[in-house]
């Protein structure tokens, strides 16, 4: 029973007793014993200088740290230090992305290649950069430069806000939160938030805006279009979800984390010819290759490799006894499992300076010998699989769950027009005439303080019930997955009948995986799209649109609520309120942001709440646009997009009367 109240996944409930029969102590135990600090996790700890740490207790209008700081200016802080950090990762990702694409258009990364150069040439577009009479590579290298530049430049904004609709351009301007380098705007909120600098909490968190939108408009979309660029832009691809992904017959290596570069080097080498002869040689079938956390919707996304979930699976992942090799990047990687390594034959490999671990074997990634790299990789993990102990295997004995991944803003376009009517008419009519009420961005991370995925399932089952598109990225998105929610059976079967008819015309699923973290700038291109296929607004703001992270725990997750209700989407988190200290906070983020940005920033803890306000938001929304009332079952007449065999076919009348 202790393990159902840990999480909802059957594999996770299976393995979490193997790991208490075995007395071994995960994140899920951990969390149990060591209880939050409840002033530090509302927001009321300042730590800025020496002079504290100050906790700030009692009445709001008299709380204040030693120097006189504030309660709502101290919460603020704690904010905005959490958004430029959030910021700071996901841009120092799109950093090592540029740089790897520079490479490559030099012909100094020889293992890559440039795998879609439509994607290429509409990116340079987007930069102001003219591809006429340029080869490929020449392309490459300018927005390569230019991306590099972004991080530094020292006059203007970033390039990518002119992706944004005009509308969204002019409140930004307006705030003065656009931002101008995405190295400038970490660098100001922590100098902001330094003691005895900003003491006005408004002006502190339009800072955050600012800096988030270096994220979401900058580091984040950059690293998603470079990942395009570079391995291909996603289409749907068939996959698996489980912990049971991994085979006992197969050498099987994990590759976990959230940079695909090196990932895209070890897909290529754990096919390779040679290495699976020497897979055999040492009595396995051959490798098995295995995502887990964003760098699996990675692979996934492009590849079908198969994942094992997301981030509170990678304990469990080696209490399977049968993971070889653990290749670890950057962010959201447990330090534990360097010593949980340890009671296994598993090899935990780190790949980059930035992350160094304690008991694990470190190979530096340079994407100037990928491939010879990835190649060393596999072999290391073939040869610990002799090393692995029979007794040690634990299977969770549960099918992996059938799944459909990899819908880009690029094929979410394609699906509804083709290769060159690609268009979201039918998306907006579908909206505009209720069968689709509105659409939700389910996203962020897993938090061993809340039973594992119950409310990412909850919600995204909730919410196709109520014709709500639902698209997921990250380890919301491995939720999805794992429980078997991203088939188009699932359409049939459980959404509601709007939306059940729209996926069965399109043969989609009614929640569509877009990827990692970082992909949560697809969802902003996308409803930039949307708005500017007209009938709903000029802007983002305004769209029947929310976004969620309802089992958030990650700094990022903060910078990206933040970038989209900064964008014009209301955002709700649940797993508590890092603010909740404030209720001066509380209401700027609710309320006056609604005045400044068109869009809220909510927390709550109650899943059917949450539900309940995101339907309240959607529906509001359609009644501020004046587009048909959402009635369950009931639709308007909608305009249909139509080939040209259709439009052949179709009698047209002309102003005089004839046909033709």
């Amino acid at each position: 029973m202790r393990e159902e109240l840990k999480s909802v996944d059957p594999a996770a409930q299976s393995l979490l007793k193997v790991a208490a029969q075995k007395k071994i102590e995960t994140s899920f135990d951990r969390a149990e014993r060591l209880k939050p600090c409840p002033i530090g996790h509302q927001g009321a700890c300042c730590k800025m200088c020496h002079m504290g740490p100050c906790r700030l207790v009692g009445k709001e209008d008299e709380a204040m740290g030693v120097c006189g700081a504030s309660l709502p200016v101290v919460t603020a802080r704690n904010f905005a230090r959490m958004v430029a950090a959030g910021t700071a990762a996901h841009s120092d990702h799109a950093r090592d992305l540029a740089n790897t694409l520079l490479a490559v258009a030099r012909g100094e990364a020889k293992d890559f290649q440039i795998k879609d150069v439509r994607k290429l040439n509409r990116v340079a577009g987007y930069l102001g950069i003219n591809v006429e009479g340029k080869s490929v590579n020449e392309t490459a290298e300018k927005v390569a430069l230019k991306f590099l530049e972004q991080f530094g430049q020292q006059r203007g904004e970033l390039a990518y806000l002119g992706r944004a609709p005009k509308k969204r351009q002019e409140i930004w301007k307006k705030l003065g939160i656009a931002p101008r380098a995405i190295d400038r705007e970490v660098v100001e909120m922590m100098h902001r938030t330094t003691m005895g600098v900003d003491q006005e909490a408004n002006n502190i968190m339009l800072g955050a805006m600012r800096a988030s939108l270096a994220d979401g408009w900058g580091g984040s979309m950059m690293g998603t279009d470079i990942s395009d660029i570079l391995f291909g832009t996603p289409k749907p691809v068939k996959s698996k979800a489980s912990l049971d992904v991994f085979k006992e017959d197969h050498v099987n290596l994990v590759v976990h984390g959230h940079e695909p570069s090196f990932a895209e080097m070890l897909v290529v080498a754990s096919e390779d010819k040679e290495l699976e002869a020497y897979a055999k040689s040492k009595g396995a079938k051959g490798v098995n290759l295995v995502g887990m956390c964003c760098t699996a919707n990675e692979i996934l996304v492009r590849h079908g490799i198969p994942t094992a979930g997301g981030f509170l699976q990678q304990e469990l992942g080696i209490i399977t006894g049968m993971v070889e090799a653990m290749v670890v990047d950057v962010q959201c990687i447990m330090p534990a499992i360097g010593e949980l390594s340890k009671k296994y034959h598993t090899k935990v490999i780190t790949t980059t300076n930035k992350g160094k671990m304690k008991d694990a074997i470190h190979i530096e990634y340079d994407e100037h010998h990928g491939l010879d790299l990835a190649k060393k990789v596999v072999r290391l993990a073939i040869d610990n699989f002799p090393n692995r102990k029979k007794e040690d295997v634990s299977p969770a004995n549960v099918k992996p769950a059938d799944m459909i991944a990899g819908f880009s803003h690029e094929y979410i376009e394609y699906m509804q027009g083709g290769l060159y009517r690609g268009s979201f008419r039918p998306l907006n009519d579908a909206i505009i005439a209720g069968r689709i009420r509105g659409v939700v961005g389910l996203a962020g991370c897993n938090n061993p303080r809340i039973c594992q995925d119950s409310m990412h399932n909850f919600l995204a089952r909730e919410l196709i019930k109520n014709d709500v598109l639902v698209v997921q990225t990250g380890c919301s998105a491995h939720a999805s997955a794992k429980a078997g929610y991203m088939t188009p059976e699932m359409a049939l079967e459980n959404a509601g009948k709007g939306l059940r008819e729209v996926c069965e015309a399109i043969g989609i699923p009614p929640i569509l995986h877009l990827g990692s973290c970082v992909d949560n700038s697809r969802i902003l291109t996308i409803a930039s799209a949307i708005a500017e296929e007209g009938g709903l607004g000029d802007d983002i703001g305004g769209l029947p649109a929310v976004g969620i992270a309802p089992e958030w725990m990650s700094e990022k997750a903060i910078a990206i609520g933040t970038y989209f209700a900064a964008s014009g989407v209301p955002i709700i988190f649940g797993a508590g309120s890092p603010v909740a200290a404030s209720k001066t906070l509380k209401d700027i983020m609710e309320n006056k942001w609604w005045d400044m940005v068109t869009a809220g920033f909510y927390f709550e803890e109650d899943p059917g709440k949450i539900l309940e306000l995101t339907l309240k938001l959607i529906d509001t929304a359609r009644e501020k646009l004046k587009i048909r009332k959402y009635e369950p079952g009931r639709f308007g007449t909608e305009r249909v997009l139509m080939d040209m065999a259709a439009r052949r076919a179709a009698s047209f009348a002309t102003p005089h009367g004839e046909n033709v």
